[in-house]
Parts: structure tokens; C-alpha cells; sequence
């Protein structure tokens, strides 16, 4: 389906199939378009944004920051942040919970790049820069004229500014770890290759990943955990099943350990469910190549080419009531990376498909499930009266509170 995007033509790919292909045939469609390069100022040339050539290099230098192993070790973490984020809220107050879930979740990106090289201070302050970076990124996604951030607005300043702020505390982290010697975190590994005679890693590079993993490690699961939040407030039956379930499995522990995240399986529904109902990032863009003959079209090189993972988890071919939030679905066999009842083209695309798929897929699922388990321990999340506030109202769970 052919579109435009202000002075820009483009062309929207609706079918479940054709978006696999495309998401596969990365040769061909390219990471590129409208939103990529407003991404690049910001990340540089990180995973999230580097072209096919070198992808694949990238990515090998951080897989293993991300097995299966590495994230287990982590739920700790995640636990202890989102329990430093609920313990202060107090019962029948009101809580921004984007703002809540945006602290919790760049605190524990924060310790898997970081460590402890970011203190209080400065983690706060890169939240906050993060904060205005992803408003004025979302801006700058639907605004296709680019002349527009170019003028001295104070929102464009708040923004450039935040992005340079955000680029500096990386910048000195990168520094007082090469004068205090490696940890065993993505900073203490990267600095390591670049420091490698054979490597092709520069310090440019150490610095471009460690701004996208920090901006997409924080963002997304933010994003999830928010929109989890607010269905739930509408779902009282579900609510109630979650905290059973959290309830049976933590057996009255404050948070959820590494052994526990295979037995919190309705909450992990929860989660896939949140994902199908309001993915975090509800449209990608990709250039083409090459000429290439596409669905019927041809589409000449340099050619724009979207996808919605939104319009994808609701078609009612692939979901049932698609506007339904109904976390059983995932209970039955379905899964996120197509494997089961979908077969190989799944409908579920919320972290992507083929080889650009999002490296921190698995890191993203344990610490929604983690952070949603942990809250949920200890709280129920009410919308507030006022439909105009970004706010829920709390009400004290009757079977325990932050202490």
C-alpha cells in the first residue's frame, strides 16, 4: 500500500508473509528511512542502526553480554530496582507510572552496562535525559519535516540538550573505567576489545553501543510495563489472576528470583499479551537496496518500506478479538518467536524478525516479568478520576505492602 510521509513516498507492507520476507532479506531491506536517520545523531553507529555490511560483527561483540545465562544472573537486579521504586509510593496516593516505570527500567540497564560506575546522581540524571529524549524522538517519528527541529524552540533545545548531556555521562563513565580497571559488565567488556591489537572495535563504537543499548534497553520494557499497568486497572479478573499466581509462587517474598521466572507463567502471559495489545514501537521503517520486485511492485533502490507490528497482532485472522486483552492466548502453545501453533511467520513481531532481531529480546521478557511480579507483590494500580492525568491511583494489597 502505497503512502506518503509529508514530501516522501513510501510503501506499507500489510502482509504477514511479505513482512517476514522483508524482515529476513536484510541484504536487500536495509535498516534506513525517516526514523533511522533521526536515530543516528543520537546512536551513532550502534546495532540498533548500522547498516547490513557490518551488522553481523556488531552483533557477535554482544551476544554474549545477552545468553541465557548472562540474563538469569541478572533478575536480582531487576528485582531490587523495581522494589526501590514501589517501596515509596504510598496507598491512595497518585503515581506518574511512565515516569515510575522509566526510572526502574534505566536502573537496571543501568547496572548491566554500568555497574556501579553511575552513582545516584547521574543515574537519575541519565533517566531524565532519557525521558526527554524518547518524547522528542516520538515527535520527531511523526513529524516527517525535518526543518522543523532545526528552529531554536525550547522544545528542540530541551531536546538537543538532553542528548548532549546524555552523550557526555557516557562519555565519563567510558573514561573512570579505563583509569579503574574492567568489571564484568558490557562497559568492562567493550572497552577490552577495542583495546585488542587484531580489533576492529574504536572507542567511537564502545561509545555508540553502550547509547543504544541504553536508550532501547530503557525505553521499551518502560513502554511495556506502563501500557501492563493500565490494562490491567480495566481487567479486575485478570489482575486478580496475576496476583494469585505472584502471590502462590513468591510465597511471600518481596521479589522474585532467577528460579522463579519459569513458574510465573501467567505473568509472563500478561506480558506477551501487553505486547500483542500495545507493542512499544508500533512502526519501523527499512530502505531498499537494490531494485527488487516486492509483493507485485517494483520498488526501486532507496525505496522507503514500513511495517506496523501493531496492524500485525491485530488482525483478527491471526488473533480472535484482537481488541480483547486476553492473556490465555499465550497459555495454549503460541509464543513469541513463532514457534508452536504460528508456525515460521508468526504474527508477533514486537522485537522484530530474522538476524536484526532485538539482541535483548530475552533481557526485555525477564525484566517486564520480573518488575511486573515485583509491583504486583506488593500493589494494585487504579486509574486516577481524572481522565486528563498520566497517573493511576494506589490502593494497599490486602495480602502485603512495600515496607
Amino acid at each position: 500500500m502505497g503512502i506518503r510521509l509529508g514530501p516522501l513516498r513510501a510503501w506499507m507492507v500489510c502482509h504477514l508473509r511479505l513482512v517476514h520476507e522483508m524482515l529476513r532479506d536484510t541484504a536487500t531491506f536495509d535498516k534506513g528511512g525517516p526514523l533511522y536517520e533521526r536515530l543516528r545523531p543520537l546512536m551513532g553507529d550502534g546495532v540498533v542502526t548500522f547498516p547490513y555490511a557490518d551488522h553481523r560483527r556488531q552483533r557477535r561483540l554482544l551476544q554474549p553480554a545477552f545468553r541465557p545465562a548472562r540474563v538469569t544472573a541478572h533478575v536480582d537486579a531487576m528485582g531490587e530496582e523495581a522494589l526501590s521504586v514501589c517501596r515509596g509510593w504510598r496507598a491512595g496516593r497518585t503515581v506518574d507510572i511512565s515516569a515510575a516505570m522509566m526510572t526502574l527500567t534505566t536502573g537496571a540497564v543501568s547496572r548491566v552496562l554500568f555497574s556501579d560506575s553511575l552513582d545516584t546522581a547521574r543515574t537519575a540524571e541519565v533517566r531524565d535525559c532519557l525521558t526527554e529524549v524518547v518524547h522528542g524522538l516520538f515527535v520527531r517519528t511523526v513529524v516527517p519535516i525535518d526543518a522543523l527541529f532545526r528552529l531554536p524552540t525550547p522544545a528542540n533545545r530541551r531536546y538537543r540538550d538532553a542528548v548532549a548531556r546524555l552523550h557526555r555521562l557516557v562519555d565519563a563513565a567510558i573514561a573512570e573505567r579505563r583509569a579503574g580497571g574492567a568489571r564484568d559488565d558490557l562497559l568492562g567488556t567493550l572497552p577490552a576489545e577495542a583495546g585488542c591489537a587484531d580489533s576492529a572495535v574504536t572507542d567511537q563504537e564502545v561509545h555508540d553501543q553502550l547509547v543504544s543499548l541504553l536508550l532501547t534497553g530503557a525505553e521499551s520494557p518502560s513502554l511495556c510495563l506502563s501500557s501492563a499497568f493500565g490494562l490491567l486497572a480495566r481487567h479486575p479478573e485478570t489482575e486478580h489472576q496475576l496476583h494469585t499466581e505472584v502471590d502462590t509462587v513468591l510465597a511471600g517474598r518481596e521479589r522474585p528470583g532467577p528460579d522463579d521466572l519459569s513458574r510465573l507463567v501467567y505473568t509472563r502471559a500478561v506480558i506477551e499479551e501487553t505486547l500483542r495489545h500495545s507493542p512499544p514501537g508500533w512502526l519501523f521503517t527499512r530502505i531498499t537496496t537494490r531494485d527488487v520486485e516486492f509483493g507485485g511492485r517494483r520498488l526501486p533502490r532507496g525505496t522507503t518500506v514500513l511495517y506496523s507490528p501493531y496492524l500485525l497482532h491485530h488482525t483478527p485472522a491471526s488473533f480472535p478479538e484482537p481488541e480483547r486483552f486476553r492473556p490465555e492466548r499465550w497459555l495454549c502453545g503460541r509464543s513469541l518467536s513463532g514457534v508452536g501453533d504460528d508456525g515460521p511467520y508468526g504474527p508477533m513481531v514486537p522485537f522484530s524478525a530474522g538476524s536484526r532481531k532485538c539482541l535483548g529480546d530475552s533481557f526485555a521478557m525477564a525484566q517486564t516479568t520480573v518488575a511486573l511480579a515485583t509491583i504486583a507483590r506488593h500493589w494494585r494500580l487504579r486509574h486516577c478520576r481524572d481522565p486528563s492525568r498520566r497517573c493511576v491511583r494506589r490502593s494497599r494489597w490486602d495480602r502485603g505492602r512495600c515496607r
